[in-house]
């Protein structure tokens, strides 16, 4: 599966997602950090990415109706890179189950 990993979360997310097995890019390999949401949704529907993100604003956008990128939608409030990562590893097999059965938003608190 692959992963474009938003500009507010840490270049190592995409680095941990690709160390278990998955195609995962930061916002910043691809282009520039302060890239529009438009811009990060449609590189995601092109290239087949599920956007992994803090920013409800993509979680409002895939209500539209249009077609839309799978989006992980991160609630947690700001952490430190570490325990971001420890929390977020474990929750990596689930979330491609999720994705694998159809949900196209997936919210983790």
């Amino acid at each position: 599966m692959r992963f474009l990993v938003d500009a507010q979360l840490p270049p190592a997310l995409a680095t941990l997602l690709r160390e278990h097995g998955h195609e995962a890019e930061h916002i910043t390999d691809i282009g520039p950090a302060d890239a529009t949401d438009r811009e990060i949704w449609r590189f995601a529907l092109e290239h087949d990415a599920v956007i992994v993100t803090k920013d409800e604003d993509f979680a409002d956008m895939t209500a539209t109706g249009r077609k839309a990128p799978p989006v992980v939608w991160i609630r947690a409030g700001n952490t430190r890179r570490a325990t971001l990562l420890a929390w977020f590893e474990p929750l990596i097999e689930p979330i491609i189950e999720t994705l694998g059965s159809g949900d196209r938003l997936i919210e983790l608190r």
